[in-house]
C-alpha cells in the first residue's frame, strides 16, 4: 500500500486521532543504550521531520497510533522496505504536505536491526507489541496503538485497514 493511498484512505479516520498537548518532562531513560528500561512511550524522544528533538512525553494522556509510515499521530518514515521512502526528510515532508496531512511527522529512521530507533525496539518487545512470526517489522505501515499511559495495547499488521483500528479506539479514548 502506497503512502498516498494510505493518506486517501485515512482522511476520514484522521478525525479519530488524538491531538497532542504539552506534557510534563520526565526523566528520559530510553536512549540507544538503555531503551529496555523504559516503562512507556513517554520516556523516548525522536527528531521530527525538521530535525527538532521531540520529547514523546508530550503525548501523555492521549491515545496514540505509532507507525513507520503514514497514519495519524506519530509517523516515522522508513526506507527498509522495498525502498518506498528514498527521499530526504524535506522531500518526504513536501510529499506529505501535498496530501494536506496534519499528523506529526518524524525524521526517517530504521525500525529493524541494530540501528533501529529505541522506541521501535521497545514497542516490538512489549507483550502486546510482539509480532506474528517474530517481532521484526515485516513491511511499512505496521502500526502500534498506544494508550494514554504510553503502553502498547495492540499491534496491527501492514495490511490492516484504518477501520480495524477505528473499532479499537473507543475503549482507550
Amino acid at each position: 500500500m502506497s503512502f498516498s493511498r494510505l493518506c486517501r484512505l485515512l482522511k476520514p479516520a484522521l478525525l479519530c486521532g488524538a491531538l497532542a498537548a504539552p506534557g510534563l518532562v520526565s526523566t528520559m531513560c530510553a536512549s540507544r543504550e538503555d531503551w529496555r528500561c523504559a516503562r512507556s512511550m513517554h520516556e523516548f524522544s525522536a527528531k521530527d521531520i525538521d530535525g527538532r528533538m521531540v520529547n514523546l512525553d508530550k503525548y501523555r494522556g492521549f491515545v496514540c497510533i505509532v507507525t513507520n509510515c503514514g497514519l495519524r499521530i506519530l509517523a516515522f518514515p522508513c526506507n527498509q522496505f522495498g525502498r518506498q521512502e528514498p527521499g530526504t526528510n524535506a522531500e518526504i515532508k513536501d510529499f506529505a504536505a501535498g496530501y494536506n496531512v496534519k499528523f506529526d511527522l518524524f525524521s526517517k529512521i530504521c525500525v529493524n536491526g541494530d540501528d533501529a530507533h529505541p522506541l521501535w525496539k521497545w514497542m516490538k518487545i512489549q507483550p502486546k507489541g510482539r509480532g506474528m512470526l517474530g517481532n521484526a517489522i515485516k513491511w511499512n505501515f505496521t502500526k502500534f496503538l498506544i494508550d494514554k499511559n504510553g503502553c502498547v495495547v495492540k499491534r496491527y499488521g501492514p495490511m490492516e485497514e484504518p477501520l480495524v483500528i477505528e473499532k479499537d479506539l473507543p475503549c482507550y479514548l
